[in-house]
């Protein structure tokens, strides 16, 4: 049995993105979970590059680890939240949904390992002849155009409304 290199990197990029996440959940001050939620992207934009996808890649770790993680620090910082850290308390319901999340990671990896996936070969060209950049701007511009400019008016009023919620707070104080 040889070791494919690829799948190694695959399961410890994996391996590092569901750290990440599973931090993110676990942490309770917001500044932490906007950094791993980072790191999420970070994770994920790997994996579109392992799987040769470099210009959604590129994308992904611009868009989502930049811009929208960045964002998010803003809204942290315009927002009021309190300094110290509640403390955690493992209750019922805090357990059963640890044994609920592991109860499902094991159903989807059943799910996952036992799907006959079809293989595309080599010779499968789905973008018509075209680059991968190509073909997605050509479908962001012709097909969602207006998903793309609704996406970007949305991030400009959660931004907006931000700023107006902890201008409203500060001028309470």
């Amino acid at each position: 049995m040889s070791i494919s290199w690829p799948l190694v990197i695959f399961y410890v990029i994996a391996l590092l993105t569901l750290c990440c996440a599973v931090l993110m959940l676990s942490f309770r001050k917001v500044i932490y979970m906007a950094l791993t939620i980072g790191g999420v992207f970070v994770g994920c934009a790997a994996v579109y590059f392992l799987l040769g996808a470099d210009f959604v890649g590129v994308a992904q770790i611009l868009i989502y680890a930049g811009a929208i993680t960045i964002l998010i620090m803003f809204a942290i910082m315009l927002t009021n939240h309190e300094a110290a850290e509640p403390p955690l308390s493992w209750n019922l319901k805090n357990v059963a949904s640890a044994v609920g999340c592991v109860l499902l990671a094991v159903v989807l990896l059943l799910a996952v390992r036992s799907t006959n996936w079809p293989g595309g070969g080599a010779t499968t060209d789905i973008n018509g002849g075209n680059t991968n950049p190509i073909v997605i701007g050509l479908m962001l511009f012709k097909q969602y155009t207006i998903p793309f400019e609704l996406v970007s008016v949305l991030l400009i009023v959660a931004l907006v409304g931000a700023v107006i919620l902890a201008q409203d707070r500060k001028e309470d104080e």
